[in-house]
């Protein structure tokens, strides 16, 4: 049998497992390998390594498909609810709310798009401003990235 062949290990079955039950990645292979002495940062790295795996990967997504399906929300399951909802403010002359519908509908049909410009002082850019130390260099790569957009 070849290595890509192969099924996943017991282990790598109770990883996956726990992923789906607790979706956090740390967690499940603590329940599912002996991670009693390791760091966190160990138990992190190789959580993450599993995730990655191809098998792993999609044996997680097996698992999910079914309660992804049940709650899997259609575009013309949404406008359907929407249309109802419109019609039914309309039969109670409920006008502004049938408006609201209408706009939602069209927004979830893409013919709407929001658009937030955000400007600081004189229409120019945002100051960024952060009190915490360990962020102001955060803040100074904000600015630099910023600058060099803008040239």
């Amino acid at each position: 049998m070849e290595k890509n062949d192969r099924p996943l290990t017991r282990k790598q079955e109770a990883f996956a497992l726990a992923f789906v039950e607790h979706r956090d990645a740390t967690a499940a292979y603590r329940a599912a390998y002996e991670a009693e002495n390791m760091a966190p940062a160990t138990i992190w790295r190789e959580a993450s390594l599993l995730l990655a795996h191809p098998k792993v990967a999609a044996r997680i997504k097996e698992l999910r498909a079914p309660a992804a399906a049940k709650v899997q929300l259609t575009l013309e399951q949404h406008l359907s609810d929407l249309q109802r909802l419109r019609d039914a403010a309309l039969a109670g002359q409920k006008y502004s709310a049938a408006v609201q519908a209408e706009i939602a509908r069209g927004k979830a049909s893409g013919l709407y798009i929001e658009r937030i410009e955000q400007t600081g002082k004189d229409r120019g850019p945002q100051e960024l401003s952060l009190t915490h130390a360990a962020s102001a260099s955060l803040c100074q790569a904000l600015k630099e990235r910023l600058q060099r957009r803008d040239m």
